[in-house]
């Protein structure tokens, strides 16, 4: 048996705001999870994504402590276009989530732009040129 990638764990200090964040994103997640210590959701294709509270993870780990100096992990977000980029870079940092780097046009070849999320982790936004 060969493993595969099933599910992208993300540990988060607020639940709340986490999920808020991430509802802006797409994600269809109910209201009633904010309170809990570990929500869940299906992306297309199977791969699942689940938000676990610190304390949900110092439960089964107590030598957990939160990461310092640098980022934790990195989620990345195809957009339609650069004018989605744009406009979601503009809904996000508007809505009070700092950006970290402003759209621009990457000599890669794509509009291209970072999002904090409430835990400080970036978040990439990007769309073909």
């Amino acid at each position: 048996m060969t493993p595969r990638l099933d599910m992208i764990g993300l540990v988060v200090s607020d639940m709340a705001a986490s999920l808020a964040f991430y509802r802006r994103l797409g994600f269809a997640l109910p209201a009633d999870a904010d309170a809990q210590p570990h929500v869940e959701a299906e992306l297309p294709g199977g791969l699942r994504i689940a938000w676990d509270t610190e304390d949900t993870v110092r439960s089964f780990d107590p030598s957990w402590t939160r990461p310092t100096g640098g980022d934790r992990r990195e989620l990345a977000f195809r957009c339609d276009s650069p004018a989605e980029v744009d406009a979601l870079y503009a809904e996000l940092t508007g809505a009070g989530h700092p950006g970290h780097l402003k759209p621009w046009d990457a000599f890669w070849g794509q509009r291209y732009a970072v999002v904090l999320d409430p835990d400080g982790c970036g978040v990439s936004l990007f769309a073909a040129l």
